[in-house]
């Protein structure tokens, strides 16, 4: 069974966050409410889609404090920030932070329901690149040692004649070797070859680093 985009609803009022749940309830969005920043940190979902409507300004931590915690702790849900009129200068530090928009008090149920909307959709588009990058990293670590050392020094710009002297391999084995690696990424092209080993952070993340250190011809 598909799980539904889920809403998270951070609010110390009490009849505020109980009225935000049933507006996204009642168009058909699953709700939880939290009236402190940190009650939902403890209980920080995993995988799925869904976004956070949160107050910027809260006892404990506050809205800004949650988007840094959330940043460093890499959650990929949209934030959509609610504010007084007085904290438009926070809701502005909270889009700096990556929060996907805020609306400002009082508002309009269909203002907040079509913010919240598209904080689903972006959920959803994150989400199908974080499954992506996922299968890529997967792909890049089925190279072999010596495949990852030809990879290295290719994308350093050796031609195939420096990578085969240096690594004592003849020019057609260096061949060999860059079209398994590009059957096993899937790349179409070398620029395609770069564009992925650059999305999934390659190079900091299976490169060898040292040619000499593979044995495998």
């Amino acid at each position: 069974m598909i799980r539904k985009p889920e809403v998270f609803v951070i609010d110390d009022d009490e009849a505020v966050r109980q009225s935000l749940c049933w507006l996204m309830e009642s168009a058909d969005h699953p709700a939880k409410g939290y009236a402190r920043a940190d009650e939902y940190i403890a209980d920080l979902p995993s995988g799925g889609s869904g976004c956070i409507v949160t107050d910027v300004r809260m006892p404990g931590i506050s809205g800004i404090e949650l988007l840094e915690t959330l940043a460093a702790r890499g959650t990929h849900l949209p934030v959509v920030v609610i504010t007084a009129h007085g904290d438009v200068q926070m809701a502005v530090e909270a889009m700096k932070l990556g929060a996907i928009d805020f609306v400002e008090k009082p508002f309009e149920d269909k203002e907040l329901l079509d913010v919240v909307e598209r904080a689903l959709i972006e959920s959803e588009r994150r989400l199908e690149v974080l499954s992506h990058d996922a299968e890529l990293r997967q792909r890049f670590a089925t190279l072999s040692p010596r495949e990852r050392q030809v990879l290295d020094m290719i994308l350093g710009g050796r031609p195939n004649r420096r990578v085969a002297q240096e690594l004592g391999i003849s020019e057609k084995t260096v061949e060999a070797h860059r079209a398994h690696i590009m059957d096993k990424i899937g790349a179409t092209s070398f620029a395609d070859l770069v564009t992925k080993a650059v999305q999934t952070e390659y190079s900091t993340k299976y490169s060898l680093g040292n040619p000499n250190q593979a044995t495998e011809k």
